[in-house]
């Protein structure tokens, strides 16, 4: 790889790493703080939502800090892929594509991205590179799908119970994923 390949993927992994830091401590500090993501999260059907704000933010503040240390790369990856579907799935898909309509654009994208990188590698420039531990390629990107995929299949058949009707936007309370 060249060294801007090398500087790119620092970049992405840096920068992906860093968004979910500030989005976890964001669920935890922010706003309603705690209290207030657990009512967001009840509020989207999900059973026990103090404990599932708790997973949001120790999840997305531990996934960031291994992106940005390269370390675990396809795990770390694996769970921004994981809240990315259920925040997807649960918050923002029956809202369509773009973002600013409360959409999924946002998610996909963050998603799809961890997923690219996963595959890629977390490149020279990371823990994983250096323990000589990087797995990159088809099994780097097979690992990160994989592992979102039945954590988040998991996460919600044990706490996810659908309400019949979508609250509107007024009754939603906390942050939005």
């Amino acid at each position: 790889m060249t060294d801007a390949e090398e500087v790119a993927l620092l970049l992405v992994r840096v920068v992906v790493g860093i968004t979910m830091i500030a989005h976890g401590c964001n669920h935890w500090r922010g706003g309603g703080r705690i209290e207030g993501t657990a009512r967001w999260f009840s509020g989207l059907g999900l059973r026990h939502g103090r404990l599932q704000a708790w997973m949001s933010v120790v999840t997305e503040i531990g996934a960031g800090a291994l992106l940005v240390a390269g370390l675990l790369t396809p795990l770390a990856c694996a769970a921004v892929i994981s809240v990315m579907l259920i925040a997807g799935i649960l918050a923002h898909r029956p809202n369509g594509f773009f973002v600013f309509r409360d959409g999924y654009e946002y998610v996909l994208v963050l998603g799809v991205t961890t997923l690219a990188l996963a595959m890629l590698g977390p490149g020279r420039l990371s823990v994983d590179e250096a323990a000589g531990i990087a797995v990159t390629g088809w099994a780097g990107g097979g690992i990160a799908l994989g592992v979102a995929v039945a954590a988040t299949a998991g996460m919600l058949a044990l706490f996810w119970r659908p309400r019949t009707g979508r609250p509107g936007r007024a009754e939603q309370t906390g942050p939005v994923t």
